[in-house]
């Protein structure tokens, strides 16, 4: 089993991942639809070569990348509507679940957009996994998946294209500044939307 597995890797690594990237934009969305359901794939650097061979396509590759990876990403959510509240719950008690799930409830959409955000060592599948536990709507959470995607690689081609290809080392070596950068900036956005919309209830209840 383990020599059947480094092969699959190997063949991976050598054929289809250079037959994927062939295929330009389209490439991009089908690597990132792998690296969401099931074949880890550094996509942050696989981008950052692509927008740098192709910087006037860069929105492209964002896009279907960003589409892609919401895609994929409906393996390890369906996987969590299918047996993770089960799963879950061999692991804490119905209180601390039922308690868990409200508070998800409460910010579903920044619950899976902000994860999908940040770039590793957060835990994406992890949030994934628990949209589909806790049953969010399929559409919301592939316009979120999307949503977080498409900021983070955006913000990735800005940097490609001031800093060159290397600007995907420099995130993934500063990963804990990153994701204590965007999930402020995610926080504080969210804090003004929340605002603005209680004031907004305000004057419609005068």
């Amino acid at each position: 089993m383990k020599h059947f597995f480094l092969h699959l890797v190997a063949y991976w690594k050598l054929v289809l991942l250079p037959a994927l990237t062939k295929l330009g934009f389209w490439g991009a969305g089908a690597v990132a639809a792998l690296d969401s359901s099931s074949i880890p794939v550094p996509m942050d650097a696989f981008l950052a070569l692509s927008i740098w061979t192709h910087k006037g396509q860069f929105w492209l590759y964002c896009l279907l990348a960003a589409i892609g990876s919401a895609i994929g990403g409906l393996v390890p959510y369906l996987l969590g509507r299918a047996g993770g509240e089960l799963f879950l719950l061999k692991r804490i008690d119905r209180a601390r679940f039922e308690a868990i799930r409200t508070r998800f409830e409460r910010q579903e959409f920044l619950a899976v957009m902000i994860p999908s955000m940040l770039p590793p060592p957060a835990p994406w599948k992890v949030f994934i996994f628990a949209s589909g536990v806790f049953e969010m709507r399929v559409l919301h959470f592939l316009l979120a998946v999307f949503t977080g995607r498409m900021l983070r690689w955006l913000i990735l081609s800005l940097l490609v294209v001031k800093l060159g290809p290397g600007a995907a080392d420099l995130v993934a070596h500063h990963a804990v500044a990153t994701i204590l950068v965007v999930g402020g900036a995610a926080i504080l956005g969210f804090a003004w939307w929340w605002m603005r919309k209680r004031r907004t209830g305000k004057l419609l209840e005068g």
